[in-house]
């Protein structure tokens, strides 16, 4: 079995299954291998009823001391309650929806239970715990068992299964990292990593494992940005354009001043643009920074000059709000401008008549989402690129869109700043500019970091909020509720039973809807659109709205299990607040009692500066933090993480310029200690583009 076979070649794994891998964007063997445990859970030995601690998973050995007594609390809805016993006291054993639970019980008999732990009427319960026999306890204790991303239909352990006979079935030739490279970096095979990471028999063998696959995963993107760096460093701008005295005068009409920074990043592309080399360049700037205009000066430079631009958006709804935005600025001074655009939602005859104008060049600026890179589409004379939210485009992607044109220049835009150190690694291909003034009628967002007890008063200011007419984000970490447990972890809050919650707590008046990235397309856009428009006031939603949305009114974003994710994310998608003229305000509930888990958090209460942030995120991240903070959203690597990695991220840069330097070197012939390494970078690039695709 090879990495590039479909998902279909494992055994069990039929038509029906793999629709659902399908849903996960697990079409491959190599998709699957890639897919690596999000947490471990982790059994620990016995204890007794009178040691067990709220708020964790335990396992007891008790006697059932009364009968199981089933009660129909409403319609669908029953609880089972069981009352046990062993010799430090009682407690009480619950189950929701699970009637038949009372026929495995039996007073009298001595049973091993395992689930979380609640404080309940100031009595010790357990919820829904499994019933294990002595023999599949000792199984599992001490070990760490890997839980899986999962979607409805797909159990854990169905992943599981399909996992161990894929890895088992896997042909892998020789590891393709060079034995050098191995011995240097500190790094196991490929074969004991993928089994290590997988099904690991200890926390140290777990770690080792994972820093091969993380050294690796960068090693590819790194490689990547450097061949396309080594393409783009030889192009001559055979056409530069010429300056014109139009750009600074629509500067000077503006109803505002651009700041500092602003007139600086402009003086730069303005530069470039005219310069005999094709620009290739990153502007990185916080929300809210005016990185719009720049790039709409940068359009306006490119048609006086009688050529194309492309603005390529993430979502087809922050298309269309920049397509509103060209449109607003043209009318109002009088610009030059024929704006189109094109999204996936057109209709046939809509696509074809909007492709016929590109092409024939009776527009000058076009808008629109990935359909822009479609092979059907060609331009007229294409001389201006430019991709807003870099994370949300990969090397490829960008690449492609450039060959739409003869040469034209690149303009990258990027809402999330990160340290300088790592950005001259990632956008190693890309000149950086840096955007760290805000404009001066911005107004601060108030932020606060609170326990779950404040929730009560959080959902009275968010109706209060909702009473003046402003909007509400709600941020929960996942789209379902799991039923598999997440080791001694707090329960998370999940997008679909929140929403109805907020239901039940909040006034009839206010409207409740949810989003998440699972959802079709079609019905994403829809949600964000009616968002938009007002016709929502709460939307409860995933990261999935960390970019791709702009609501002035909406003034208040609550993000639930806030210790799960890193602070350069939380930063990100606090940028979806205080866009408008009223006072804006950020909660953050964090599960967590731990003092550096608060540490971190208290960053974001002290300081709305992301390049401050993004700085401490990657100082404050530590080996506890490995599976406890989701992805920075920066760069959607598999495992890799530019904060928590920032120092493997460094390795495999050095091994990547070592690498590839000597590959150039040697006429693009690989030396025969790197040949394997090089035949594997060709083999996967075939079927997989993940790594550049980033």
């Amino acid at each position: 079995m090879l990495q590039k076979d479909p998902i279909t070649s494992v055994k069990g794994i039929g038509d029906k299954t793999a629709t659902l891998y399908h849903k996960m964007n697990i079409y491959t063997i190599h998709d699957l291998i890639v897919h690596y445990p999000r947490d471990y859970e982790q059994w620990h030995d016995i204890v007794a009823i009178g040691e067990l601690k709220a708020g964790q998973v335990h396992a007891i050995r008790a006697m059932v001391i009364s009968a199981p007594a089933v009660l129909h609390v409403r319609k669908n809805m029953s609880v089972t309650t069981v009352r046990v016993r062993d010799h430090s006291g009682t407690c009480d054993i619950v189950y929701f929806n699970m009637p038949y639970v009372k026929n495995s019980l039996q007073t009298g008999k001595q049973y091993i239970f395992r689930g979380h732990v609640l404080l309940k009427n100031n009595r010790m319960t357990i919820e829904q715990p499994k019933i294990l026999s002595p023999q599949e306890f000792a199984q599992n204790v001490n070990r760490l068992t890997p839980i899986y991303p999962t979607t409805k239909g797909l159990t854990i352990a169905a992943i599981t299964k399909s996992m161990r006979t894929a890895i088992d079935s896997l042909s892998l030739k020789e590891d393709y990292l060079p034995e050098a490279v191995r011995t240097q970096y500190d790094l196991v095979d490929f074969h004991t990593a993928l089994c290590g990471i997988h099904f690991p028999d200890s926390k140290e063998t777990m770690l080792t494992s994972r820093k091969r696959l993380v050294f690796e995963e960068f090693l590819f993107f790194i490689v990547s940005v450097l061949v396309l760096k080594e393409m783009t460093a030889r192009e001559i701008n055979n056409a530069p354009m010429m300056r014109i005295d139009a750009c600074a005068d629509l500067i000077a009409r503006l109803p505002y001043k651009l700041t500092n920074a602003q007139k600086k990043v402009w003086s730069q592309i303005e530069e470039d643009m005219c310069s005999t080399h094709v620009m290739n360049r990153l502007i990185q700037g916080d929300v809210g920074s005016g990185k719009t205009i720049v790039a709409i000066l940068a359009m306006f430079l490119c048609i006086m000059n009688h050529r194309q631009a492309a603005f390529m958006a993430p979502t087809e709804v922050l298309a269309k709000q920049h397509y509103e935005t060209v449109t607003k600025i043209a009318e109002e001074h009088g610009l030059p401008f024929k704006p189109v655009l094109l999204t996936g939602s057109l209709t046939a005859r809509e696509k074809r008549r909007t492709k016929e104008s590109i092409v024939l060049g009776t527009c000058n600026i076009i808008i629109g989402t990935q359909a822009l890179i479609q092979e059907d589409v060609d331009f007229y004379d294409l001389g201006l690129v430019i991709t807003d939210e870099q994370h949300r485009f990969g090397v490829k992607q960008r690449e492609k869109l450039a060959q739409k044109g003869l040469q034209p220049h690149i303009l990258v835009m990027s809402a999330t700043p990160i340290p300088r150190t790592l950005a001259l690694i990632l956008y190693g291909d890309l000149d950086i500019s840096v955007m760290d003034e805000l404009p001066a009628n911005r107004l601060p967002i108030k932020n606060c970091v609170v326990n779950t007890d404040y929730r009560k008063k959080a959902y009275e200011f968010i109706a209060k909020e909702v009473a003046k007419g402003r909007q509400v984000y709600v941020i929960c970490p996942m789209v379902e509720a799991n039923e598999e447990f997440l080791g001694d972890q707090p329960v998370l809050e999940n997008v679909v039973e929140y929403t109805q919650k907020l239901r039940e707590r909040l006034p009839d008046t206010i409207t409740v809807e949810y989003l998440h990235g699972q959802m079709k397309p079609k019905a994403k856009n829809f949600i964000m659109e009616e968002f938009a428009a007002h016709h929502i006031d709460v939307l409860v939603s995933t990261t999935v709205i960390e970019v791709g949305i702009n609501v002035p009114n909406a003034t208040v974003m609550l993000v639930e299990n806030a210790e799960r994710f890193g602070l350069a994310q939380l930063h990100q998608l606090r940028g979806r607040v205080g866009r408008g003229k009223e006072q804006s305000y950020c909660i953050f509930i964090s599960t967590s009692s731990q003092n550096d888990t608060l540490e971190r958090l208290q960053v974001l209460n002290k300081s709305n500066d992301g390049f401050f942030i993004s700085s401490e995120d990657m100082r404050l991240r530590g080996p506890g933090d490995l599976f406890g903070i989701r992805q920075s959203g920066q760069f959607q690597f598999h495992i890799g993480d530019i904060y928590q990695d920032a120092a493997i991220l460094q390795e495999a840069q050095s091994c990547a310029m070592e690498l590839y330097t000597t590959y150039i070197d040697h006429q693009r012939q690989p030396i025969e200690a790197h040949k394997a390494f090089w035949e594997h970078y060709e083999e996967i690039t075939t079927f997989n583009m993940d790594f550049i695709n980033i």
